[in-house]
């Protein structure tokens, strides 16, 4: 519901000449039904369709293309950490509380893992693509970028599913107290994404929910000691978690391959956390750039002067929210400043 509510409200902020050419009460009536996402699936194809019979020259179908592909890109991954990591915990919890599994179900919860994984490195090459010289992630940088993602979230979930073995309904007052730590701090980081304070109030409670499980920048500026201070505090409470369950469980229960999965919980979220550093050092595309002399986004290492973003040629074509994602995730200097950012001189 929370995912249909931002599709519908992006949908009211776009510029005319960039929402479909249907009805309000039809959109309405769609995303009330929870089909929202899929008519933008449709009307993505509709116009990727379009672009593929487009002239070389008509960018602004592309550049309205990408724009489209990225709504979809961040509505799935918010549907990513609003439904299906939650589910996955409960199935997790099912198959340890029965002490049954099938070959199935196996197969769903390693599918269902690497989809999560995967949600995060397409957000993050969607947005990568507004900008103007085209920097992209290597295929050993996406590797890189998806595994690091992986071994950080699966312990997380791994012991949030194994208190909720310990305590069933304290696994929910242990959500709601970090879920209000992680609002109170993205507040304060002073998020801009909606049109006005009551939907950015939903958009941080979302961006709350994905913190509980995983690492969103929200943010202008170096990311190096906000990042510090999230995987510490992930660290320290997930740290709890497991040690909350090693005291609650009793001598006789069953799963004694739990204490060697828990054993390799904290070096797998460790090895993530120096995929990470890896990816940073030597693979982010901010290498690449200082190795040809350009520039491109400082995102964790702050080094670099700033990108230059994909503008449309007509002004009127305003996409302010991926204005705001763009200068938060790519920070400018004064010379990208100049530039026009989809239309709109970059603020």
């Amino acid at each position: 519901a929370a995912a249909q509510a931002c599709s519908w409200l992006w949908l009211r902020s776009d510029p005319p000449a960039l929402r479909p050419a249907v009805p309000a009460a039809l959109l309405a009536a769609l995303h009330l039904l929870q089909l929202g996402f899929f008519f933008r699936c449709l009307h993505a194809l509709k116009v990727g369709w379009k672009v593929c019979w487009a002239k070389a020259e008509e960018e602004d179908e592309q550049r309205h293309m990408a724009f489209l592909f990225h709504d979809i890109s961040m509505l799935r991954l918010f549907e990513t950490f609003l439904e299906n990591t939650p589910q996955l915990t409960l199935l997790l919890y099912i198959i340890l509380r029965t002490n049954k599994a099938e070959l199935s179900q196996g197969l769903g919860i390693g599918t269902a893992f690497l989809c999560v994984s995967w949600s995060l490195l397409d957000y993050h090459q969607s947005l990568r693509s507004f900008l103007q010289d085209k920097y992209e992630l290597s295929w050993v940088s996406s590797i890189i970028y998806f595994f690091w993602n992986l071994f950080l979230i699966c312990p997380r979930v791994l012991v949030v599913t194994l208190f909720a073995l310990f305590w069933p309904y304290g696994v929910a007052v242990h959500f709601l107290l970090v879920w209000l730590a992680m609002f109170l701090w993205v507040s304060l980081q002073g998020t801009d994404f909606m049109e006005s304070s009551s939907p950015e109030q939903l958009y941080r409670a979302i961006v709350a929910v994905i913190l509980y499980f995983s690492w969103f920048n929200v943010a202008q500026g170096r990311t190096l000691y906000r990042s510090i201070i999230y995987h510490g505090f992930i660290l320290v409470d997930s740290t709890l978690l497991a040690l909350a369950w090693l005291w609650g469980r009793a001598p006789s229960e069953e799963h004694p391959f739990l204490l060697l999965v828990v054993s390799a919980a904290l070096p797998c979220y460790l090895l993530g956390l120096g995929l990470r550093v890896t990816y940073y050092k030597w693979l982010h595309p901010n290498m690449q750039v200082q190795q040809e002399g350009g520039y491109d986004e400082a995102d964790a290492s702050g080094g670099s002067d700033g990108p230059e973003f994909r503008s449309f040629l007509e002004p009127d074509l305003v996409n302010r929210r991926m204005k705001w994602l763009a200068q938060t995730q790519f920070p400018l200097s004064q010379l990208a400043r100049q530039h026009f950012l989809n239309g709109a001189p970059a603020v």
